[in-house]
């Protein structure tokens, strides 16, 4: 496990080596929780800074690639909340967008996408950590600030929200042929 606080690294050499080992699963996560490619890039950047800042107090109780993450998620969620992020123009949902095309993502199922960004924002989250980032149930939730078992429901709740929007889009192809 490579930690921050490694003896023969400078703070900038650890930033560098951090910033490319997991630039693009900070940028995924992010676009994924902020539904705006623009505000992921802004959200990731923020999360190198405040992990920049913070190398110093980095205990190592967990691997770098969760507290990156754990910072990456609070920083999602202050953004959310900020005054602009709450005043956008909301005409517009995310949901009437053509999020499959846009979605950055190497999966071969565009549809799959397309429900995973449907699911709520909690839900999301816990699949994009556990499938995508191959993270276990006790780093998400170290990650999240949440327990186990909310980890654990979380994921049960959003596969079979998929499985219905899955069953759901199916049977309306049926019908339409």
């Amino acid at each position: 496990m490579d930690v921050v606080k490694e003896a023969d690294n400078s703070r900038d050499q650890a930033l560098e080596r951090m910033v490319n080992q997991y630039q693009g699963l900070l940028l995924r996560m992010c676009y994924v929780y902020l539904k705006d490619m623009e505000q992921a890039k802004d959200a990731t950047q923020e999360t190198f800074l405040k992990a920049y800042r913070a190398m110093a107090s980095f205990r190592g109780e967990c691997s770098e690639k969760t507290w990156l993450i754990q910072i990456a998620v609070n920083t999602c969620r202050d953004m959310q909340r900020s005054a602009w992020f709450r005043h956008m123009d909301r005409r517009i949902t995310p949901e009437d967008l053509p999020l499959c095309a846009a979605m950055p993502h190497d999966e071969n199922d565009p549809d799959m996408m397309c429900h995973i960004m449907q699911l709520p924002p909690k839900m999301k989250e816990v699949i994009m950590l556990y499938y995508w980032q191959e993270m276990t149930v006790t780093e998400i939730a170290h990650s999240l600030g949440i327990t186990h078992s909310t980890v654990s429901n979380r994921l049960k709740h959003a596969r079979d929200k998929i499985h219905d929007m899955m069953e759901r889009r199916e049977h309306h192809d049926r019908k339409g042929k």
